[in-house]
Formats: C-alpha cells, sequence, structure tokens
C-alpha cells in the first residue's frame, strides 16, 4: 500500500523548500492530521555535544510536533556541498533501502508523511543517484517550490518537465517569497509558470520579515488558513 504523502524539492538550494513543508505540517497538525515529516538527507550540519544535527530536520518536527529521531534525518552530512560529496567526505555511503525504510516506519505511524529533498530533483545523492530518483523510491509526487524572481519561469518550468520524463508526478508548484512590492519579474512570473510547467500553481506565498523561522513558519500557516486556495492544496496534497 502507498503511503499517502508528498515529496518536497525545488526548483534550487535556498528557495524555501524547508519553511514550505513546515508551514504545510503546521497546516496539516491544525486540521487534527497526524503527520510525519522526514529530511532524509542533509548537508553542512552543525555539531553540537558531538554530534552532527539537521536543523531543518529539527523544524520539520517542531511544526508537526513530533519527536526528532534518527527515522527523520536518516544522513546529516557536515560540509555544505552536494549530498554525494558530503557523503563521500564524511566516510558515508546513502543507501536508498535505508531512506525507504525509515519512511515506511513513518508511513505507518501517521496519517500524512511529507518529505524534504535536497536541493533540487537533479542533486546527486549516491553514485549515479539523484534526489529524483529517491522521489521515485519513496513512490511520491512531487510539490515544486519556486522563487519569484528573474529566471524563475525557466527553473521551474526544467524540474517539472524533468519530473514528467523521469515518470514523476507533480502535484503542484508553490511560489515562496513573493515581495510586497514585487517588481515586473515577478509579477510576470506566476502566470508564465502556471501556463508552461504543465502543473497548477498551488499558491503564491508572501515574503515574511521574521527571522525566527518557527514564527514565519507560524505566521504563514495562520495566513494560508484563511486563504481560498487552502481547500485547492489540501486536495492536491490527497489530504
Amino acid at each position: 500500500m502507498v503511503a499517502r504523502g508528498i515529496f518536497v524539492t525545488g526548483t534550487d538550494t535556498g528557495v524555501g523548500k524547508t519553511i514550505v513543508a513546515a508551514t504545510l505540517a503546521r497546516l496539516l497538525r491544525m486540521h487534527g492530521v497526524s503527520v510525519g515529516v522526514m529530511k532524509p538527507v542533509t548537508s553542512g550540519c552543525p555539531e553540537e555535544d558531538g554530534l552532527l544535527v539537521s536543523d531543518d530536520a529539527r523544524l520539520l518536527c517542531q511544526a508537526a510536533g513530533i519527536q526528532l529521531c534518527d527515522d527523520v534525518a536518516l544522513y546529516r552530512l557536515r560540509d555544505a556541498i552536494a549530498p554525494a560529496e558530503a557523503a563521500r567526505r564524511d566516510g558515508v555511503r546513502i543507501d536508498f533501502s535505508h531512506i525507504k525504510a525509515a519512511f515506511e516506519r513513518l508511513a505507518s505511524s501517521y496519517q500524512y508523511v511529507i518529505v524534504e529533498g535536497a536541493g533540487g530533483l537533479m542533486v546527486p545523492l549516491s553514485g549515479g543517484l539523484l534526489v529524483a530518483d529517491l522521489a521515485r523510491e519513496l513512490e511520491l509526487p512531487l510539490l515544486v517550490v519556486a522563487r519569484p524572481g528573474l529566471g524563475t519561469v525557466n527553473h521551474t518550468v526544467l524540474t517539472c518537465f524533468a519530473a514528467r520524463q523521469i515518470g514523476l508526478q507533480v502535484a503542484g508548484v508553490i511560489i515562496n517569497g513573493m515581495p510586497e512590492f514585487p517588481g515586473l519579474a515577478e509579477k510576470g512570473a506566476p502566470h508564465q509558470i502556471g501556463s508552461l510547467c504543465g502543473a497548477p500553481v498551488l499558491g503564491i506565498w508572501p515574503q515574511c520579515d521574521e527571522v525566527d523561522e518557527m514564527e514565519i513558519v507560524d505566521e504563514l500557516a495562520v495566513w494560508l488558513d484563511g486563504q481560498a486556495e487552502k481547500s485547492i492544496i489540501l486536495r492536491e496534497l490527497g489530504v
């Protein structure tokens, strides 16, 4: 039985995948859904008390209201570089079967599981295996997170095209971090993305000024709960 869930990927690093994934976890929790979260591979992990810690996984767990455990953050890598290279430098081999087993354990404990990838779909994880291969291994549809600025149309269309070429379903696109006063590129990007990428734009999320990431997540979850597209997002997520 395929678990209910979504695989959150980005058009690039730094587009806000973790904030989007955490916000969705928070929204589902607000609506009484038992939600598990997973950040299988994290590069650039800080060390605390002699252990590498995934800040992304910690935020996801805080938003979902669950305890951080190894199944949530299996591979924590020291260097902030491509995971395949970071793993090599740490003497670690990223094993998809271990990730799949951890995902299945989470799926057996929660009604819904949100998995956040690393960077974009073509980021190498292990040997010739990419983030896209991991999404396919977990049998999850994609939620693509895009930024609003110049270049995002190209990046988003390429991401959705690549996903379809390898048989991945794209549930939709969220454009994250729209400034209060958008320029010409930001104003035109959502329509172009919706017209060209072959997947619905499920939301245009505002840029938040808070420094604390959990405050951003809480603010966005409350904002999203009051938006008309909330029901569409929940439907496309399969909730």
